[in-house]
């Protein structure tokens, strides 16, 4: 075995044209090769503990005192993840997992170094790489010889080449060759991060030069059960990533402007799409009350942003998509209207502010434009929803479902369906001297009422 392939203590490197395969992989899973995962966040703790499961040498880091503290006891702060909180138990106990809030401290006792921390957007719509660049600085100051460094999170195409492998050529010792750096991009969905990790999807990977793309399909032939794609480059990889995302915004966005001729046409949108995708060749989403989270809505800017080339669909889907809430909030109004009520006099209580079903995220989320402009239009706001916590990013008086039976309610606004609202008891609520008239059904979940119900796609029900 060369130099190359052999940390000064002797343990096994992946990098290295001269590689045995077999006793690297051996190595990998005999956890002679430590890995440092940076960013312990809703996908990173996942990440770090499948990793553990895999090689049982795994550090992650996350500047978050409270987030290490949290892992090293045995706990995950990450909610509504199944099984990942019985993971980190075992693999806390039993050693193969630790963390730290000292990036630095990880960088020294690994040799495969994967990075997933969040790429915020800017008031400007600018991509916000500063936190990444940290961390690869922190993975620059001890990187050896034959290391190799993973990133999983999203970022603009030619990130990795341009910026993560320029600034680790200059700010370490090191020089092209002597070490690895590829682009595998996280292929992850809250509430099931676990599932796919481990293989619901295969393992894109793209590395600066085809050595990398050979050591990291190492790893993640082993970590993802359905293999590994690898693809030319890591920036190739990247656009697979950000492509995957813009798919989605521009199709949901045909989807929803489509909605929008449900009335005209005096038909049901969500009908005639639902046939429509019996052909082969289409495939519409379904509408809705606006797009969430911390992918779709951000994806397009890393394309429209950072590249000269024209992207005017993109920034027309963003469009639309970022025009539903005040859609909606128009079919409020005109459903008020229906009952003779002006909306500054109105009761409102919107269910669902996460941006989807069963997960504690609220990025993006079209709850919080839709709370914000029913507020300035005069109405008195309510927020229900039972998987958060804090409210502070909502113009709403969070109460329970419980609660809702002792308002005196004129409107509601289904924007996220969670699973606790197939209990509320909707008979009691028409009946009551005061009960809700107006429902405004913003994903198609709501059925038989005997109310006047405006379902997004599918028109009135009167």
């Amino acid at each position: 075995m060369s130099e190359s392939n052999t940390s000064q203590a002797g343990v096994t490197k992946l990098y290295g044209s001269d590689s045995n395969e077999t006793l690297q992989r051996e190595a990998f899973l005999n956890g002679e090769i430590p890995v440092a995962v940076y960013g312990l966040g809703k996908m990173g703790l996942p990440l770090a503990s499948v990793f553990a499961e895999t090689c049982g040498n795994v550090i992650g880091a996350d500047i978050n005192p409270e987030v290490v503290a949290t892992i090293q006891s045995g706990n995950s702060h990450i909610k509504r993840e199944p099984g990942l909180g019985d993971l980190v138990e075992k693999l806390v106990t039993s050693n193969d997992l630790r963390a730290t809030k000292e990036p630095r401290e990880a960088v020294q006792s690994a040799s495969v170094h994967v990075v997933i921390v969040p790429t915020p957007i800017t008031d400007e719509k600018e991509p916000d790489l500063a936190i990444l660049d940290a961390v690869v600085s922190d993975i620059a100051t001890g990187l050896d010889e034959g290391d190799l460094v993973l990133i999983e999170c999203t970022v603009p195409p030619k990130t990795t080449e341009e910026r993560v492998f320029e600034q680790l050529k200059s700010e370490s010792s090191l020089s092209e060759g002597e070490f690895g750096v590829a682009f595998c991009p996280e292929r992850t969905s809250s509430g099931r991060a676990l599932k796919d990790i481990r293989g619901a999807y295969p393992k894109v990977v793209g590395g600066v030069d085809a050595e990398s793309t050979r050591a990291a399909s190492i790893i993640y032939s082993e970590v993802n059960s359905e293999g590994v794609l690898e693809v030319s480059d890591a920036t190739t990889a990247e656009a697979i990533k950000v492509f995957e995302g813009v798919y989605r915004d521009v199709n949901i966005a045909l989807a929803n402007e489509l909605a929008q001729f449900t009335d005209e046409l005096g038909i049901d949108v969500r009908e005639a799409i639902e046939v429509a995708n019996t052909q082969p060749f289409c495939n519409i989403h379904d509408p809705g009350p606006g797009v969430g989270g911390h992918c779709i809505p951000y994806y397009p800017y890393f394309l429209i942003k950072p590249f000269d080339a024209p992207s005017p669909l993109l920034s027309t889907a963003r469009s639309v998509n970022d025009s539903m809430p005040e859609f909606t909030v128009s079919k409020v109004c005109e459903g008020l209207q229906t009952g003779g009520i002006d909306v500054e006099n109105a009761t409102v209580v919107i269910f669902g502010l996460t941006y989807r079903p069963g997960v504690e995220e609220i990025r993006a989320s079209p709850s919080i434009p839709i709370s914000r402009e029913l507020t300035q239009l005069g109405a008195d706001v309510y927020g229900v929803d039972p998987v958060l916590e804090t409210f502070e990013a909502f113009s709403v008086e969070p109460i329970t479902i419980e609660d809702m039976y002792q308002l005196d309610i004129d409107a509601v606004v289904l924007v996220t369906p969670h699973n606790e609202f197939e209990l509320i008891r909707w008979n009691e609520l028409e009946t009551s001297e005061n009960g809700p008239f107006v429902v405004i059904d913003g994903r198609a979940t709501l059925d038989d009422m005997n109310l006047w119900c405006y379902t997004i796609g599918s028109g009135a029900n009167n």
